[in-house]
């Protein structure tokens, strides 16, 4: 995971949650995870890391990932054992 990687996990798990991080660097960040993504319809994204799946909605048509977005990605990674050191 390189540094950009790491500083989106950190702000996903920010106090306040932010509501502007842009979606491509959650992705990149599940990438660097090893996470499975596969397109759904629409705008639905399928994640599958270390047994857990979910479903997200890519934002559109802005880039950025709202607040609601943002705390279910962080329950998502809870549930798969990832949070930042």
């Amino acid at each position: 995971m390189n540094s950009k990687q790491k500083a989106t996990l950190e702000a996903i798990f920010a106090k306040p949650v932010p509501g502007n991080l842009p979606w491509r660097e959650i992705e990149s960040l599940l990438s660097a995870l090893g996470a499975e993504i596969s397109e759904g319809s629409g705008s639905r994204v399928r994640i599958g890391l270390r047994g857990v799946r979910a479903v997200f909605h890519r934002p559109h048509p802005s880039p950025t990932t709202d607040r609601g977005a943002v705390v279910s990605m962080r329950r998502f990674l809870i549930a798969a054992g990832v949070t930042p050191s």
